[in-house]
């Protein structure tokens, strides 16, 4: 897709349960030890820089505001997953976190779009840019997020939700898939086997298998 006559190759991730394994409803990853990547994430992340994408990371880590964990642990985590994409040949452009738990009414925690804003801007690049990129998550806070701020949104099978879930979302994902990597073969079309995957485009009728 283009707009004002440049592609937007630009791509919106989770974190938990998208890029490393989800630690758990209720919990959330305290430690370093605890950051473990999710089987073929690295290589999707690496595979989608190779193509031409621009990758950041948007997540909420409220675990931060409930004094749960400190933010000095959360940028440990940060530069540990950063150093195993780098590793692996990959590039994240940046990470937005954000910290505030959900009372605070924060315009950067998911679903709210105030981090994605900030990302494009470090592009130089305003929300109508958001038309030709992707948001992946597993939450229905992320695909309200990338909703709201007119990406196509993938729905991933590897963290918190499941396909069960969606009937009582009010926003659906245009597309689901197992993983990140997965995910990463539909954004550049190396996936046709629709057996698995399903497209379920919002402004369409859903169909009760969801």
């Amino acid at each position: 897709m283009k707009t004002n006559g440049k592609k937007t190759k630009v791509i919106f991730l989770d974190r938990d349960g998208v890029i490393n394994e989800f630690p758990g409803h209720g919990n959330y990853v305290t430690k370093v030890k605890d950051f473990r990547f999710v089987p073929g994430a690295l290589d999707a992340i690496r595979k989608l820089t190779e193509q031409g994408f621009t990758l950041f990371v948007i997540s909420n880590q409220a675990g931060v505001g409930k004094g749960i964990y400190s933010q000095d642990k959360l940028n440990r985590i940060n530069r540990f997953m950063l150093k195993g994409v780098t590793r692996s040949k990959g590039k994240i452009k940046k990470v937005f976190y954000c910290t505030h738990r959900s009372d605070v009414g924060c315009g950067c925690r998911k679903p709210e779009i105030g981090s994605i804003k900030k990302a494009l801007q470090s592009l130089n690049r305003n929300l109508t840019h958001a038309k030709g990129a992707f948001f992946i998550g597993d939450t229905d806070l992320d695909m309200m997020a990338g909703h709201n701020a007119g990406c196509q949104t993938i729905f991933v099978l590897s963290g918190k939700e499941n396909r069960r879930s969606i009937n009582r979302w009010k926003v659906k994902p245009d597309f689901i898939a197992r993983d990140l990597r997965e995910a990463s073969e539909i954004i550049t079309n190396e996936n046709s086997d629709h057996s698995c995957l399903r497209r379920c485009r919002t402004h369409q009728s859903r169909r009760s298998t969801l």
